[in-house]
Order: C-alpha cells, then sequence, then structure tokens
C-alpha cells in the first residue's frame, strides 16, 4: 500500500534526527516527511553564548524563541503538514518521546485524516495530563531525574527549557549517555548530542486523548524495553490505559531492544515495524 510517513520529533529535537530512519524506509518504497515543529530545526534558538568557548551567564540570558511557542502551535503546525500529505495517500503519523503529545492532539482534531498513529516509546495521555505522569511511580526509574546538571536557566524566568548538551562534565556525560543510549558506542552518542537545541518549550497543552476522534484512529504502540528515559513501565501504562479507553480499538503492540534514540542510529529494526504496518 501507498502510504506517506508523518515524523514528529521529540524535545530538544528537529527533523535531523530522523534521518537514518526516514532514508530506511525512503529506501523501501515509502514517502516519507520528517517534521520541524514551530521553534525547531533551522528555526530553533542557538545564542552565541552556546559556541565555544561557551559564555555560561550568557547563555543563562539569552532569549529563547521557544517562550512564545505553545503546543498548540506545534499541533497545527503538524495539522497542516498531514493535510497536504493526505491528498497523496493515507498518512501514518509517527511520535517519538515528546512527539506523542503532537501526534495525540492531531488526531483529537482530525482523525478522519489519519490512517493510523504509531507512538515509539512516545507520552500517550490518557488518564493523566503529561506533568502527574511524571510524578507517577511507573516513571521513577527514569534517569532524566539525575541529569539536572544539563539545565543552564531557570525555566519560569526563561519561558522555556534550555539544557547544554555541550557539557564537557563527564559524570553528567555518561549519565546523559544512559538514559538515552546505554547500547551506543561513545562516538555515536555525541553524534547524537550534536543533533540537538538547547530549547525546549514548557507548554504542553491539553495532551489527553480523546475517545470520540483521537480513539477512532487505529493506533500502533512501539515499546523500546532498554529505554532508561521513559521506563518501559510508563510506556505500559499508556498502552493500558488507551486500550481501557477504546477497548474495540486496542493498540498494536511491538517491542524493540532499543534505548530512547538507539533506534534513531541504528533503525532497520524500527523501519521493519513501520513497513509491515496495514
Amino acid at each position: 500500500m501507498s502510504r506517506t510517513f508523518v515524523l514528529v520529533h521529540g524535545s530538544n529535537s528537529n527533523s535531523f534526527g530522523w534521518a537514518a530512519l526516514q532514508r530506511e524506509l525512503t529506501l523501501r518504497g515509502h514517502r516519507v516527511v520528517a517534521v520541524d515543529l514551530p521553534g525547531h530545526g533551522f528555526g530553533a534558538t542557538f545564542p552565541v553564548s552556546y559556541q565555544a568557548p561557551q559564555d555560561p551567564t550568557g547563555l543563562a540570558g539569552s532569549p529563547s524563541g521557544m517562550a512564545r511557542v505553545t503546543a498548540a502551535e506545534a499541533v497545527e503546525h503538524v495539522i497542516g503538514v498531514v493535510r497536504r500529505a493526505a491528498e497523496l495517500g493515507p498518512v501514518t503519523l509517527v511520535g517519538h518521546s515528546r512527539g506523542g503529545v503532537t501526534v495525540t492532539g492531531v488526531a483529537n482534531e482530525v482523525p478522519e485524516l489519519l490512517h493510523r498513529i504509531v507512538y515509539i516509546s512516545a507520552w500517550c495521555c490518557v488518564d493523566l495530563p503529561l506533568p502527574e505522569y511524571l510524578a507517577a511511580p511507573e516513571n521513577a526509574s527514569s534517569v532524566l531525574h539525575s541529569t539536572g546538571g544539563a539545565l543552564v536557566a531557570e525555566p519560569a524566568a526563561l519561558g522555556a527549557l534550555r539544557l547544554n548538551w555541550r557539557t564537557a562534565d563527564p559524570d553528567l556525560l555518561a549519565t546523559l549517555k544512559t538514559a538515552m543510549l546505554a547500547e551506543g558506542t561513545d562516538d555515536e552518542f555525541r553524534a547524537f548530542l550534536n543533533t540537538l537545541e538547547p530549547d525546549e518549550g514548557l507548554d504542553v497543552g491539553d495532551a489527553q486523548a480523546k475517545a470520540e476522534t483521537w480513539g477512532r484512529v487505529r493506533r500502533t504502540y512501539v515499546r523500546l524495553t532498554g529505554d532508561r528515559s521513559l521506563p518501559i513501565e510508563l510506556q505500559d501504562r499508556f498502552i493500558e490505559e488507551a486500550d481501557a479507553l477504546t477497548p474495540d480499538n486496542p493498540f498494536d503492540v511491538h517491542s524493540l531492544d532499543s534505548s530512547h534514540v538507539g533506534f534513531l542510529i541504528h533503525p532497520e529494526q524500527a523501519a521493519d515495524v513501520l513497513a509491515g504496518l496495514d
């Protein structure tokens, strides 16, 4: 079946992070569009103080373009992409990590434009808003709780979450690697860090799934069993709550032995799953 995959990135990321998976799917004959959410990609904020040598004081105080970006704008942006893609045939909308919030918002609004939605270790909020899941026991083992050293500014004052991915702190780098790419090489990990952006928006919007719209769309969840950022226990809770919301339309569930971003660097298995969906 001819289809278009529309890929939605997670926090502090952009379309560039999908390049390897996008290439793999394209070589298998699929149309693939990787989206830059508003304030990301070439629209991202990269203060001069983020360059080398870094200026920590300047980095903490430089304004962020993400302070003006809302979750609703991200949803509307992706709806525009999906609407254009749907003119070519069925659309499979894929979200990773926080990108799942946007996928849910799109499916809440325009289920008629979507053939299927796919969450790859992504936030799929059903019973609770996202901040409450952060405090849930299923998220207690997330290694991200130990990465606060990457934060370089007060989020409320900046209006955004600003992280220094160019840190040279060996302990922090080791913790970040455990959180995101535990099975990768150090070079792969540093290459991945160099695709990230310092700023992410604070607004997560109304992220909860609606049975009457979102619940009509066929859906797949790809569990990443080695994920230390979004623990497998929380991924399974998302699946359980979603299936309880719409028991006649449960998740089609697949599992990959991957860290949070390992599948982006070695995408063959993830491409197998996506290409095999009807």
